[in-house]
């Protein structure tokens, strides 16, 4: 199973289901007022701090880091996990806002692959994982599709089963987005790659605007 570790990004609040089965949590910056708004206490705070507008708990380990820094606090956070072994990693509140912080959250999720692990980016309309060699496992969800994206230049022999449009070793770009809306044909979808990093998205096909009547523009 490995060793699982949650972080909680500062990013749009998502609810933090399933937070306490994790080994070790880690707050981000703001992910800290998530945190106590779901009751959670983290077991290690990481950041600079400029969003996060609350006082800092003396009684939480905290890793300081300056304003001006390489990583964002979610990859120095990232870094600790994996630093400690940790080879499961969920992030929480990684979502919407701004467009560069979603972005680099992507490219923390990439990182992680790279280094080994599996990383999930828990939401609860767009879940995401991502992961290098090997082969996971994706339970039919109702309502939602499912797409398979390469995140580097290759990601080389690619399958995909047990969905509407399975392939067989195949190699996937990030240039052309041809996994893009596929479907469950069964129970589950398995997904597997030998060389490259792949991110794998769960959409639910309405989203909440969409089932309110309101127009996305």
């Amino acid at each position: 199973m490995g060793r699982h570790c949650a972080l909680v990004a500062g990013g749009l609040y998502s609810p933090l289901d399933g937070i306490k089965n994790a080994d070790f949590i880690i707050a981000c910056d703001k992910g800290l007022e998530y945190c106590l708004r779901e009751g959670v206490q983290p077991d290690l705070l990481v950041g600079d701090f400029d969003s996060y507008e609350g006082e800092i708990p003396q009684e939480i380990a905290c890793l300081q880091l300056p304003c001006e820094k390489d990583d964002t606090d979610t990859l120095a956070a990232l870094r600790y996990a994996l630093q400690q072994g940790y080879d499961q990693v969920t992030l929480y509140c990684a979502l919407g806002g701004r467009m560069d912080h979603l972005m680099a959250n992507i490219q923390t999720g990439a990182f992680a692959a790279e280094q080994g692990a599996f990383l999930r980016i828990a939401d609860r309309q767009n879940p995401l994982c991502f992961f290098g060699k090997g082969s996971h496992v994706f339970p039919r969800k109702e309502g939602f599709y499912i797409a398979v994206f390469s995140l580097l230049d290759r990601a080389l022999g690619v399958c995909i089963r047990g969905a509407k449009y399975s392939v067989e070793n195949v190699v996937l770009t990030n240039r052309f987005p041809i996994g893009v809306s596929n479907e469950w044909a069964g129970d589950a979808v398995t997904v597997s790659v030998e060389e490259g990093i792949l991110m794998v998205v769960e959409s639910a096909a309405h989203s909440p605007l969409q089932q309110t009547g309101c127009a996305i523009l």
